[in-house]
């Protein structure tokens, strides 16, 4: 018999039961926090037609009206921010001070959408003709989002597509699906019905999400493998795909920098959301006159450390979201041991929950698991070098190129190194700092495409040039 759910799907603008139900874990107590509803491929369906039917009028809908709704939809964010932080701490882990946060960056996110514009752009208008460049809808929006940033990340794709003039489907991690369906609850009525449509499920879906005909675009976030099997299930139908992917960012700490000032702002950067954060600094190339202070500063952060339920008062850093990216980092762990010399953490913290105190590895260089893969997790590698040119160079070595960062009080110097990194985005004396307003894209096995900005506005649209002779 399936239980009733807590939390319903968002299909053509009313709140349904799901097919089936699944039980959502919270990784701090490894207890069911809730009884989700859980999508169906027949409820895919039925979301995609809704989705499909609202289009042609959202479409229509004037710029001005789509501002007012996103507006409306950041509004309702912010005024509930209390309580899906509770949840969003629950499902996801995080300290809910973090929580907090990230519902704020949400609304802050659907803000800065509705102030931007789509204006038709005249680039010829003589005797001879007429050509102008307009940016159109491009129909039906599947929008996949991870378990990391669960708010965050869907903040970056439906605002944009929605002012856009598209409609969408919205599938939220199957472990992290809670504060999204709640969400679903509080805009529903903000927009006309299918015009947004939100589902869960159990992994299940997503293929069926990026191979579906009445889709026309993906804007996809998460794994690079996953990455690849999304790509490939848009191609028959040579569907748009925005894919924001894996990244495994080097940060290369110069000569110059005082370690005493400079260790807090990179362990901040590689242990926040502990280390479960794509553009998280995952290994860090030091130079050698200053190798063991930076080690010996970063070691004693991660000593003082409070890992804990993001529930409790004074918690830094909550679990690892759940048990499988809770093992692979326990493997990571083990890698470091036997290549390097594990100087803090390295271990679980207690028995219960999905914890793991942050981890520094010295004595470490590339040709490890832990410095060439992805560990999305609090381990964090530190390499030493000899010469900046040359730490630039193994920086580059990677099949990633997401983003990476130059730390040095020189900062002509870092900036001249930034230039030579093959990355989205470089960084200097700082690090994973996203705004809105700045494009936000991989290179090489980290992406294609980008988000945020005015860039990442259009690709939620078709170019169409009107050419008229005269």
């Amino acid at each position: 018999m399936t239980a009733t759910p807590d939390f319903k799907l968002l299909i053509g603008g009313q709140l349904v039961a799901g097919d089936a139900t699944m039980d959502v874990i919270n990784p701090a107590t490894e207890q069911r926090v809730a009884v989700c509803s859980r999508a169906s491929k027949a409820q895919l369906d039925q979301a995609v037609a809704a989705a499909k039917a609202a289009f042609p009028a959202w479409a229509a809908t004037s710029i001005d009206e789509r501002r007012k709704a996103l507006l409306a939809m950041a509004d309702a964010i912010q005024g509930a921010a209390p309580e899906l932080a509770r949840l969003l701490t629950q499902e996801q882990g995080k300290p809910l001070q973090a929580a907090m946060g990230e519902v704020f960056g949400a609304a802050a996110f659907f803000r800065y959408f509705a102030s931007l514009d789509l204006p038709a752009k005249t680039v010829q208008d003589d005797a001879t003709g007429r050509v102008e460049i307009r940016r159109k809808p491009l129909g039906v929006i599947g929008a996949i989002v991870p378990w990391n940033f669960p708010l965050i990340l869907m903040s970056f794709k439906v605002p944009a597509a929605l002012l856009a003039g598209n409609t969408i489907v919205l599938k939220p991690a199957a472990t992290t699906p809670l504060s999204t369906l709640k969400i679903a609850e509080l805009v529903k009525d903000l927009v006309p019905p299918g015009v947004l449509n939100i589902i869960a499920d159990a992994n299940d879906l997503g293929a069926a999400i990026t191979g579906h005909p009445d889709i026309r675009k993906i804007s996809f976030t998460g794994s690079t493998e996953t990455g690849k099997r999304v790509m490939a299930g848009a191609a028959d139908a040579l569907k748009r795909v925005t894919l924001e992917l894996g990244g495994n960012d080097a940060a290369i700490v110069l000569d110059d920098v005082d370690p005493v000032e400079t260790a807090p702002k990179i362990f901040a950067a590689a242990f926040q959301n502990s280390g479960q954060v794509c553009i998280a600094a995952k290994r860090v190339y030091i130079h050698e006159s200053i190798y063991d202070a930076m080690c010996e500063e970063l070691a004693k952060l991660a000593d003082a450390a409070v890992v804990g339920d993001g529930l409790e008062q004074g918690t830094q850093f909550g679990p690892l979201q759940n048990k499988a990216q809770f093992d692979k980092v326990l493997d990571y762990i083990e890698a470091g041991k036997r290549d390097g010399k594990v100087i803090a953490g390295g271990a679980r913290a207690g028995d219960t929950g999905y914890f793991i105190r942050p981890t520094i590895v010295r004595d470490i260089t590339d040709g490890s698991k832990l410095v060439d893969e992805e560990q999305f997790g609090p381990v964090l590698p530190l390499i030493k070098f000899k010469d900046a040119a040359d730490a630039v160079a193994r920086a580059n070595a990677s099949d990633y190129g997401l983003g990476g960062s130059i730390w040095a009080k020189d900062a002509e110097r870092a900036w001249d190194l930034a230039a030579g990194m093959e990355s989205g985005t470089v960084w200097i004396n700082k690090h994973a700092d996203l705004q809105p307003h700045l494009p936000f894209g991989g290179a090489k096995l980290s992406g294609v495409g980008s988000e945020l900005g005015e860039e990442g506005l259009k690709e939620f649209t078709q170019v169409q040039v009107l050419n008229m002779a005269r």
